[in-house]
């Protein structure tokens, strides 16, 4: 990944609904991104981040991809269209709650692309324990004009 870019180049989220601390990797199918729970976060309790969390780390994960890809595009051919519309299919959380300052990594995978429409899948890991698979469906918006 080209070092000059930024996670606010590739997602829309900003300020405390950023949770995505770090791009590890991207490419055109893939992205994996690291952050660490704050204190600030939404759905956050004394026993830490609730892992629903993880549904929205997984989506932003695969807009670093989908913003990565669109990047890539000459200025005259990138889709202008800014909304997206994310399903949760399957969600399975390993975790009751995600301790404040644990260091979480997402991959993403893009497993299917019909043009608008995407499916992607998610795995959540603290250190090497898996804590979530995600499965989200992800509709773009079509451009008004």
């Amino acid at each position: 990944m080209e070092k000059n870019i930024r996670i606010e180049d590739l997602i829309p989220h900003r300020g405390r609904m950023r949770l995505i601390d770090a791009i590890t990797a991207v490419d055109d199918r893939h992205a994996e991104t690291q952050t660490m729970v704050k204190a600030n976060w939404p759905m956050i309790s004394a026993q830490g981040a609730a892992p629903l969390l993880l549904i929205e780390l997984a989506a932003q994960t695969a807009g670093v991809c989908f913003g990565w890809n669109e990047l890539k595009k000459p200025i005259d051919q990138r889709d202008e269209a800014k909304g997206w519309l994310v399903g949760v299919r399957k969600a399975r959380f390993l975790i009751e709650a995600i301790a404040v300052g644990a260091c979480i990594t997402i991959h993403t995978e893009t497993a299917l692309m019909v043009d608008q429409y995407k499916e992607i899948t998610a795995a959540a890991h603290l250190g090497e324990q898996l804590i979530a698979e995600i499965h989200l469906q992800v509709l773009q918006a079509e451009q008004v004009e």
